[in-house]
């Protein structure tokens, strides 16, 4: 066998390991029983269980708001931070505010969501805010765990761009904030779009966090499906993902859609 054929093989295998499995999800999210190990029939069943499970669809529309709320604060803070860091040289306190918005990066998510509900628990003690955990002690601390990311992103992008173009604004008589709104803004959006989606998904993914965070009536999705599978997994859920897979799918081509006829 030639080197190139075994790279493809390879290939295959690693992309096998990789969505077989979610293969396997799909198809047996339309098998007719309970069963998700032996095949007895091709039906819609589970996903009309999932259209009345009031449960998964209140959990959905709550991890929803909670992703899009925290991703804003997010894109607003690590946006400020990002800047910081890019554009303000040296100061005093540079590597320790540099080693502070980094912590969420590398911090395990154990110590993180244990650390923010302490320090939920000392404020409603001090000043009674927030009166318990909710979805707005959950939205606080994905947006403080989110903020790393769209500072990293966002200092990279400003890093990568430079200051020529600012520079030349201003010696255009620009005032500093119209050289800010005008050409920093316009050269960061990509980067700040980039930021908010990986807060967005950072935040419908977490399952920690937001498990020390949270109170009864703020159960997010994925802290009712892990709830549901300690019972046994069942097709609904397979149904669940399955529509998840779909969404995401539909997006990812409508993504590639825009790009190649941006390219035309």
């Amino acid at each position: 066998m030639t080197r190139s054929r075994a790279l493809i093989v390879w290939l295959i295998v690693v992309y096998a390991f990789l969505y077989a499995p979610i293969g396997f999800l799909v198809a047996f999210s339309f098998n007719a029983t309970r069963l998700v190990t032996a095949w007895s029939g091709f039906s819609f069943r589970w996903y009309g269980v999932l259209a009345r499970d009031q449960q998964l669809i209140d959990a959905t529309w709550l991890s929803l708001r909670i992703a899009a709320t925290s991703a804003t604060l997010a894109l607003i803070v690590g946006t400020l931070a990002g800047y910081a860091l890019a554009r303000f040289g040296s100061f005093r306190s540079r590597p320790a505010f540099a080693a502070a918005v980094a912590a969420p990066l590398v911090l395990p998510e154990v110590i993180t969501g244990l650390s923010l509900l302490l320090l939920f628990v000392a404020l409603e003690q001090a000043v009674g805010w927030p009166a318990g955990r909710g979805a707005t002690t959950v939205t606080l601390a994905h947006a403080s765990v989110s903020v790393a990311y769209v500072a990293v992103v966002v200092r990279a992008r400003l890093t990568d761009a430079g200051t020529t173009l600012e520079e030349a604004a201003m010696d255009l008589y620009a005032a500093p904030w119209a050289a800010f709104a005008r050409v920093t803004l316009p050269l960061t959006a990509p980067a700040l779009a980039a930021g908010w989606l990986l807060a967005f998904t950072l935040s419908l993914d977490d399952v920690v966090v937001a498990s020390f965070t949270s109170g009864p009536g703020a159960s997010t999705l994925p802290m009712v499906v892990f709830s549901m599978t300690r019972l046994g997994v069942t097709p609904e859920i397979y149904a669940l993902a399955t529509v998840i897979v779909a969404v995401v799918t539909v997006m990812l081509l409508g993504v590639a859609r825009l790009q190649a006829n941006g390219q035309r």
